[in-house]
């Protein structure tokens, strides 16, 4: 990682805040809506019994939590997240859909999670974990606040394996997707930071190995969609 790269993940929480009114708009637009199945298939990966205490982080305005929620295995549902008006929106959208007795989101950071060891069944990271400084260290939190047997699921784009695939998707994230981002949201920066920081983030075989480093087993990698995004799952012993 080179040291502009890491100057834009240390700031990164500030550029979600300037496009939070317009982020959930774009994330349907701009993956032609697939962003819902994805959620959907990931919360699907859930472990396979219910009355869950679950940890999303990077939970934005909280579309992942909700969607986890509405499997109904959940007993606890809590989102952390550094950017406060993603945060707030969240907020709105749970008290909306009256899950605020069973969801709550607070101020945290994925690389320093704010929790004691051994308290969750599961603990989910939607395309966040490409924006943590240090990966293995967000990996190492993970498994720690994991209990014995919880799960960690990580949704994250990745890079198509097929040729022809691969083209048109680096043209679109590299041409398309930053000026359509740019004129919505008004923040074209926080596009191009996007396409540039997927096309750079270890996906595959090498994200799975970053897992097992880290302490996890039953690592797999599930991609979506031709390759474009993938469900990475590992369990704690």
């Amino acid at each position: 990682m080179t040291a502009p790269e890491s100057l834009s993940r240390q700031q990164v929480w500030k550029m979600f805040d300037r496009i939070a009114h317009r982020y959930d708009l774009l994330n349907h637009l701009l993956s032609g809506n697939r962003d819902v199945a994805w959620r959907r298939k990931m919360a699907g990966m859930l472990p396979e019994r219910s009355e869950l205490d679950v940890l999303d982080l990077a939970t934005g305005t909280g579309d992942q939590l909700i969607t986890l929620a509405k499997t109904g295995k959940l007993r606890s549902g809590v989102g952390i997240d550094l950017a406060e008006k993603m945060l707030a929106l969240g907020r709105e959208k749970i008290v909306a859909k009256q899950l605020d007795r069973l969801l709550t989101l607070q101020t945290g950071d994925a690389g320093t999670i704010p929790f004691t060891d051994n308290l969750f069944d599961a603990v989910s990271i939607t395309f966040g974990i490409r924006n943590v400084l240090d990966v293995p260290a967000a990996f190492r939190e993970m498994y720690r606040v994991l209990r014995p047997n919880g799960r960690a699921l990580i949704l994250e784009f990745s890079l198509p394996r097929n040729g022809f695939v691969r083209h048109g998707y680096l043209f679109y994230f590299r041409h398309i997707l930053p000026r359509l981002g740019g004129l919505i949201s008004g923040d074209s920066h926080a596009y191009r930071y996007l396409n540039q920081t997927v096309e750079t983030f270890p996906y595959g075989e090498a994200f799975c190995t970053l897992m097992r480093e880290s302490g996890f087993t039953n690592v797999q990698a599930t991609e979506l969609t031709f390759g474009i995004a993938t469900i990475y799952s590992g369990d704690k012993r």
